[in-house]
């Protein structure tokens, strides 16, 4: 137990940081009242009570202004946290995301609503968007692509069967722990994890677990939550997994490459405003023949505007046509943005806008 310091500078400083601790918790109930004042407007005017824009408009005025020392990373998390307690007096966000709980995605999650929204659970990609579609959740995460492993194809499919927009996007590094009930490696007879997270730790097992059979899970979470059940298997899932299911760590950080991020989509039922730092997705189809794809793209070139993905995938409705996924720098509100995709559109079967939003940040 820490004794009261002897040195009187010291107590000083500490009786100084508990002042200022004091004023911090008034400012905060204050800004709180302000939140319930703001709700009582909202509901008379008939108002969106989550406003991604201001949000955001929030955190980058607060990094722009600080000076230091105190960490801009750190100023981010400690406001959205903020943020996300005096929406809940408002009103509490619903979230889906691809679960069961300890998923990366339930983390992307939270990193980006912060604790105090209400997190929904679901079993599969289909079912999230579902949860969108049907008014269950305001908003819903799904995994898009890994740095090193690719896209998740699942994902993109069901871009085709839905009229829902991207609404913002969640970059986030990903590491990955062997995990099981005992924390003994020795006893560990068979592993569980998503394909995903297998192949991002594919060296690692195979040097370390030698022989041991790999089996695939629906995801992360789910293989901890079998293993929770089973002395005899370990999975490889993430910190708030083994926290949740309470597994013991046999090795943390096993993933192959140490710079591994996830991007994650944040899918609801329109895009935001433009911001200055934004990026456009589109989905479109064409004809099959000779150069189609290098004349669909020209205008992008034509205009400079910077094509930042591009992905093909069966359409699935007729034999050899392709639908494509691009993702560009720029909003669908800036001229040349918006001309650039007109003149894309002449030549496609079909072109659809996915969503204009804010670029996301590591």
């Amino acid at each position: 137990m820490d004794k009261k310091p002897k040195n009187p500078e010291m107590k000083r400083m500490r009786d100084d940081i508990d002042t200022i601790d004091t004023a911090m918790l008034e400012l905060l109930n204050k800004r709180a009242a302000i939140a319930v004042e703001i709700a009582e407007v909202k509901r008379k005017s008939k108002l969106k009570f989550h406003s991604p824009e201001r949000e955001r408009e929030i955190l980058d005025r607060l990094t722009g202004l600080n000076k230091g020392p105190f960490p801009n990373d750190a100023l981010r998390v400690i406001f959205r946290e903020i943020i996300s307690a005096s929406l809940a007096l408002e009103e509490p966000l619903n979230i889906g995301y691809f679960g069961p709980e300890g998923t990366f995605t339930h983390i992307a999650a939270i990193r980006h609503f912060g604790s105090f929204a209400r997190y929904v659970p679901f079993e599969s990609i289909k079912a999230v968007f579902d949860s969108v579609e049907y008014g269950e959740a305001s908003y819903a995460l799904v995994p898009i692509e890994n740095s090193s492993e690719g896209v998740v194809s699942h994902t993109l499919d069901m871009f085709m069967d839905y009229d829902l927009k991207i609404s913002s996007e969640v970059m986030l590094e990903v590491s990955h722990n062997l995990l099981s009930k005992s924390g003994d490696k020795a006893k560990i007879k068979r592993i569980y994890s998503h394909p995903q997270a297998l192949a991002q730790c594919r060296g690692w097992l195979e040097a370390n677990m030698p022989g041991i059979p790999v089996l695939a899970a629906v995801s992360t979470a789910k293989a901890a939550e079998m293993v929770s059940h089973d002395e005899d298997s370990a999975a490889v899932a993430s910190d708030l997994a083994a926290r949740l299911y309470d597994l013991k760590f046999i090795r943390r950080h096993i993933e192959d490459k140490k710079n591994n991020f996830t991007r994650f989509l944040v899918i609801a039922k329109e895009s935001p405003a433009r911001t200055g730092a934004d990026k456009t997705s589109i989905m479109f189809s064409i004809n099959d023949k000779p150069g189609a794809l290098y004349d669909i793209l020209y205008p992008f070139k034509e205009t400079k505007i910077n094509l930042t993905k591009i992905e093909s995938r069966p359409s699935k409705k007729r034999a050899w046509e392709y639908i494509f996924f691009v993702d560009m720098e720029g909003h669908i509100e800036e001229e040349k943005v918006r001309k650039a995709i007109e003149k894309v559109k002449k030549n496609c079967l079909y072109l659809t806008h996915l969503g204009s939003y804010p670029i996301g940040q590591r």
